[in-house]
């Protein structure tokens, strides 16, 4: 897929081997990424607290991790016979309030400890709108399915996102000084806000991320906004709700990131990997032909081999 306007991209260091540990966190974009990182059988952590919108939300996750406290009972509240809590998605929600206890804290102990020894974090974030929960005035990452007249709705400016920002690169050099982060901002339209409100949301966001890259190093951008925009500009790389990116628009994010990021030695693993995959999908029209337990043999010797030089592989 070629097309006449090509964004450049600065060419970052220290690169992705595939050794490298990566840990994602923010919009829903990042669950794209990490279905990728699923399939490439790279090491890496997602959304803990499951899918979290806004900068403030991403904020308060690594401040908690970084005060390494806990969540009790007074973190969480029952609304329709299921147990929630404002830091965390509702895929998190359980009907018993300990179960959801647990649950948080476990997840904040697993983040934690994969932080510590991961090479790279990649920050996607989602929108400049926040919630405030008017009796408690805490931001909040989701809203659980409350009626929003208890909720107060706010644009963040760009200099409170760099400070929720800079506060995260604080916390970070608490729990991992080495740590590479990559910002970016999520290609999907938030057109529930409204057109131009959209537009002002992720203006925000780019502005305040790259402000943050000029102080700060360690610190990168990676533009999968501007790629949707410019490269990809076209409505037939958006899915069928015309919001979110087609998977052909997903898979050519996904090129120009381990284009920019990757190093030269690690797309020949991919490579292997993908070529694994797609033998392990293969569905034979007699699975006892000699040809087929060839073919499986082969297969399983492949498999063998690289495990051999990445014990963490799992097929």
């Amino acid at each position: 897929m070629e097309f006449r306007t090509k964004i450049p991209i600065k060419q970052a260091e220290p690169k992705i081997d595939y050794e490298s540990k990566l840990f994602l966190i923010g919009s829903c974009f990042v669950e794209n990424i990490g279905k990728k990182l699923d399939f490439y059988k790279l090491q890496h952590l997602q959304n803990p607290f499951g899918i979290l919108f806004h900068p403030l939300a991403i904020a308060k996750f690594f401040q908690k991790i970084a005060e390494n406290s806990s969540y009790t009972k007074k973190d969480v509240f029952q609304h329709q016979e299921r147990w929630h809590c404002f830091a965390a998605h509702s895929s998190l929600s359980n009907p018993n309030a300990e179960v959801l206890l647990e649950n948080l804290n476990s997840a904040l102990q697993n983040a934690r400890e994969f932080l510590q020894r991961s090479s790279h974090l990649v920050i996607t974030l989602g929108t400049a709108w926040s919630y405030f929960h008017l009796k408690t005035e805490q931001s909040v990452a989701n809203c659980h399915k409350i009626p929003q007249k208890f909720f107060r709705k706010e644009l963040q400016s760009s200099e409170e996102i760099q400070r929720s920002l800079q506060g995260i690169l604080e916390d970070l050099k608490q729990i991992n000084p080495n740590i590479e982060i990559i910002f970016t901002v999520s290609p999907v339209r938030h057109i529930k806000d409204g057109f131009v409100e959209n537009q002002r949301s992720k203006a925000h966001l780019i502005s305040a991320v790259h402000q943050i890259n000029e102080e700060n190093e360690n610190t990168h951008y990676f533009p999968s906004y501007e790629l949707m925009m410019d490269e990809l500009r076209d409505y037939r790389f958006y899915a069928e709700d015309m919001l979110h990116p087609s998977q052909t628009a997903i898979d050519y994010i996904w090129k120009r990131f381990t284009e920019t990021w990757f190093s030269e030695a690690s797309f020949s693993i991919l490579k292997e990997v993908e070529n694994i995959q797609k033998g392990l999908s293969h569905r034979p029209f007699n699975r006892n032909s000699e040809a087929h337990l060839r073919f499986l043999e082969k297969l399983k010797s492949q498999i063998s081999t690289l495990h051999k030089r990445y014990p963490h592989l799992r097929f």
